[in-house]
């Protein structure tokens, strides 16, 4: 049985007519402790399809389910990293962390809500910014203790909605390094947000490329995780895999500023 099971999903916003449908009949099945990423321009679908994995919506017909049981709304067993970090500012980096811990629901005491606090911010590199509040943080930063936080939910899958796409190319890079490695330390399941091809080839086992309400492909990338960009960008699989998925992305924009031009 996958982890993830994705069945015949269909979905649009209250108010919106039949035209403006984001999800059409989808199907997509994740294996325990795959990468997937989604990969698509803004508004095909993929992040719609994040929050129905979330729990944050209900589709309108078909199942998602994990580990056999179908999602009826948020659980413990899921932990959401966002793109504008999420941090409650009133709080230091590490009771940033302890809150993750709390919301788990594993019964800890306090020490022991503290030393794994601790222990999830030096994952991320921060073990020395317990005591610092997210606004003397940078951004980078700020996105490290958002995901330590999502870690010590202890959680078996992560949802990652575009966690990069506000912090410079330089971080994000880090950044990316960084999950790849924790992802396969700490065997998660990760669903992955992203625009970029190239972040796409970086952390995933498998590529979903979305168009608007379907997905177009699905694209298996061949490298061993976890992986830095500079052992694999030069090589001739990698770049024959982008030169593909770029015309995947790339014919799917032509083809909606066709349809604009002509409706």
């Amino acid at each position: 049985m996958s982890k993830i099971n994705i069945d015949h999903i269909s979905f649009h916003y209250p108010g919106s007519d039949q035209r403006e449908t984001a999800l059409d009949d989808v199907s997509l099945s994740i294996e325990a402790g795959e990468f997937v990423c989604l990969l698509g321009p803004s508004g095909c679908g993929k992040s719609t399809l994040l929050s129905l994995l979330e729990g944050l919506n209900q589709a309108d017909s078909g199942e998602i389910r994990i580990d056999g049981t179908a999602i009826t709304g948020p659980g413990r067993d899921r932990a959401v990293v966002f793109q504008h970090y999420s941090l409650f500012p009133w709080l230091t980096a590490q009771k940033n962390v302890l809150f993750g811990i709390r919301q788990s629901g594993i019964r800890h005491s306090r020490e022991e809500q503290r030393r794994l606090a601790d222990h999830y911010l030096s994952c991320v590199g921060l073990g020395s910014a317990g005591g610092r509040y997210p606004a003397e943080l940078s951004g980078g930063m700020q996105q490290r203790v958002a995901i330590a936080r999502a870690l010590a939910m202890e959680a078996d899958i992560l949802l990652m909605d575009e966690p990069f796409g506000a912090i410079d190319p330089k971080l994000r890079q880090d950044l990316q390094e960084l999950v790849s490695r924790l992802s396969v330390e700490h065997q998660k399941t990760v669903v992955f947000v992203t625009h970029d091809i190239d972040e796409a080839i970086l952390l995933a086992d498998r590529i979903v490329v979305m168009e608007p309400k379907h997905i177009r492909a699905v694209v298996p990338v061949g490298f061993p995780r976890p992986r830095r960009r500079d052992n694999i960008a030069q090589t001739e699989d990698y770049i024959q895999l982008r030169k593909h998925l770029m015309s995947l992305f790339y014919e799917q924009v032509a083809d909606e500023i066709y349809e604009e031009v002509v409706l």
